[in-house]
């Protein structure tokens, strides 16, 4: 305990003594951890955003008036039976009548302009377990000898199967994107903090040389020389992630909710454990950063 008042004392003083590159190390790990954090929260966005997309993710297989109730359910028992096939349910032409009259009861022109007809065709609706199959399991539709049979667009049977193609499959390549591009950037700031904190024990290191060589020749104890230098590390990783937590939480708190106003189609919001751990993350991971620094310098600049 008396070794660690002293491991703080002196950190304390090492700051005091490189305040300007002590502050310098101090922002740059504020920031890297930071952008990490908001990488992290808007990784969790997406994933929230994912699935509540995932779960409107559906394939509607449309067929003509006059296909036999056997040869859609046999249809029906074929398409259950492939992969990534989670549940598969028929609506009638009537019943599609009545969801488009609903979707559109605030717009009766649109009703009374089909004159009692309906145009609507019966359709086969597939709900799928990993959304990110819904391409291949459209393809194998559109291409099942049987569908052929049965799809209001004999001569292209492609435009029969309808599941937003494109729009999925964008959505899914920008996570992916903004993925990647996140553990590229965080590999980056993590490398420029730990550079400013070599760079800040460095000085601490050379402004108390005349201090450490005295240590040496009474012997002291290598923990007992480097501490204060780990110490001075860790506190600067404490204090950036804390600055960090203080602008997400704010964020959070402030921007997201109006964020969400703006766009309310989409539900992007994430529960507020998920920031919990990401705070401990960020705590964790600035000590990480700020120890290893430490290290790094005195195995360069302190041989002992």
């Amino acid at each position: 305990m008396t070794n660690l008042a002293r491991f703080f004392r002196e950190a304390i003083q090492g700051f005091t003594r490189n305040a300007s590159t002590a502050i310098g190390s101090i922002v740059t790990i504020f920031l890297s951890l930071l952008i990490i954090g908001l990488f992290m929260a808007a990784g969790s966005m997406l994933d929230s955003l994912m699935s509540s997309v995932e779960n409107e993710v559906s394939i509607t297989c449309y067929i003509k008036d006059d296909a036999s109730q056997t040869n859609y359910n046999a249809m029906m028992d074929k398409i259950r039976k492939m992969d990534s096939v989670a549940t598969v349910s028929f609506t009638t032409k009537d019943q599609a009548m009545e969801n488009f009259k609903k979707s559109n009861s605030s717009n009766p022109d649109i009703i009374d302009g089909l004159d009692g007809n309906n145009p609507l065709p019966a359709s086969i609706n597939v709900e799928l377990s990993d959304s990110q199959k819904v391409t291949e399991v459209a393809n194998k539709i559109a291409n099942d000898s049987d569908f052929k049979k049965i799809c209001d667009n004999e001569s292209d049977p492609s435009e029969s199967v309808k599941y937003g193609q494109g729009t999925v499959e964008r959505l899914f390549q920008i996570t992916n994107y903004i993925r990647i591009a996140g553990i590229v950037v965080i590999a980056i700031l993590v490398f420029i903090a730990l550079v400013f904190i070599n760079n800040t024990i460095r000085l601490a290191i050379l402004a108390r040389r005349k201090e450490i060589a005295i240590m040496r020749l009474v012997g002291a104890s290598n923990g007992y020389i480097r501490g204060p230098f780990i110490m001075e590390g860790a506190l600067h990783a404490i204090i950036g992630s804390g600055l960090a937590i203080l602008v997400i939480e704010l964020l959070r708190r402030f921007a997201v909710p109006q964020l969400q106003n703006m766009i309310k189609f989409l539900n992007f919001s994430v529960d507020g454990s998920v920031y919990g751990v990401i705070y401990i993350a960020l705590v964790v991971f600035g000590l990480i950063i700020g120890i290893i620094g430490s290290l790094l310098a005195m195995r360069k600049y302190l041989r002992v």
